[in-house]
């Protein structure tokens, strides 16, 4: 564990450990809950419904549902290709062939920094792990609302689990650091008015660099304040709003 990888291997897997695995030539990352006895618990949309495009698009690049197919699946699990939603899948199926990787929490503001790549670590503390194995097995039986890559997916879910923490805006992404980092990269230098102070490669790359690094920090569920703690039975408990509906109603009432 450190700056360079958050490689382990699964003999140092604790229940409660958020868990994550590459996929597609580290195009994104899989995020899920490790419960123990080697089992995951995730928020997936389903294969081909990822990015929600429609189109064949979906299943070739944005899918994490296991990736056995109808005709062959895993003795474990059984066939979960068309599920969706939040599942528990063994550990096999999860990593889909991909190293593992643990998600650290309570880091600092140089050490989230230097970890370039989003969706590896927040400056947010983790909830006792009885806490987190609570929320996802809540959560397996009662669901986590509807899949949306940048405000509801399977890292938000992972985070919510680990923390307790949602977003309450409706304006910006959600707890994903991934998502944040996809945003912060194409707006780094298209958007900020500094890219007019040098003409440079060299200083548009150091303007890109710093607008970069400052948006994944502010977007950090660790330094926002548009977050609050909801206990995960009130999460579940309305009907016909996602997740982001329901912390708006709450703020709102509270």
């Amino acid at each position: 564990m450190g700056v360079l990888s958050n490689k382990i291997q699964r003999d140092q897997l604790r229940p409660g450990d958020h868990i994550y695995s590459w996929r597609h030539a580290y195009l994104y990352a899989h995020h899920g809950i490790y419960v123990g006895e080697g089992k995951v618990i995730h928020f997936t949309r389903g294969a081909g419904q990822e990015i929600g495009t429609g189109t064949v698009l979906d299943r070739i690049i944005f899918s994490s549902s296991p990736s056995h197919s109808p005709d062959n699946p895993c003795p474990k699990c059984g066939d979960q290709s068309s599920l969706d939603g939040v599942m528990s899948s063994c550990i096999d199926c999860f990593l889909s062939g991909g190293d593992l990787y643990l998600f650290e929490y309570g880091v600092n503001a140089a050490f989230f920094i230097a970890k370039a790549r989003g969706g590896t670590c927040t400056l947010a503390a983790s909830d006792p792990r009885q806490d987190v194995l609570h929320r996802a097995f809540y959560l397996l039986q009662n669901g986590f609302g509807s899949y949306d890559i940048f405000k509801n997916n399977c890292e938000d879910f992972a985070i919510y689990c680990k923390t307790g923490l949602l977003v309450y805006t409706r304006i910006s992404v959600g707890r994903s650091g991934q998502a944040a980092s996809f945003l912060a990269a194409a707006s780094a230098v298209i958007s900020s008015p500094l890219r007019f102070l040098t003409t440079s490669f060299t200083g548009l790359g150091a303007v890109g660099c710093g607008m970069y690094c400052v948006s994944r920090l502010v977007s950090d569920i660790g330094i926002r304040r548009d977050v609050i703690k909801i206990p995960v039975e009130r999460l579940t408990a309305p009907l016909g709003l996602d997740v982001a509906e329901f912390a708006t109603e709450v703020v709102k009432t509270d």
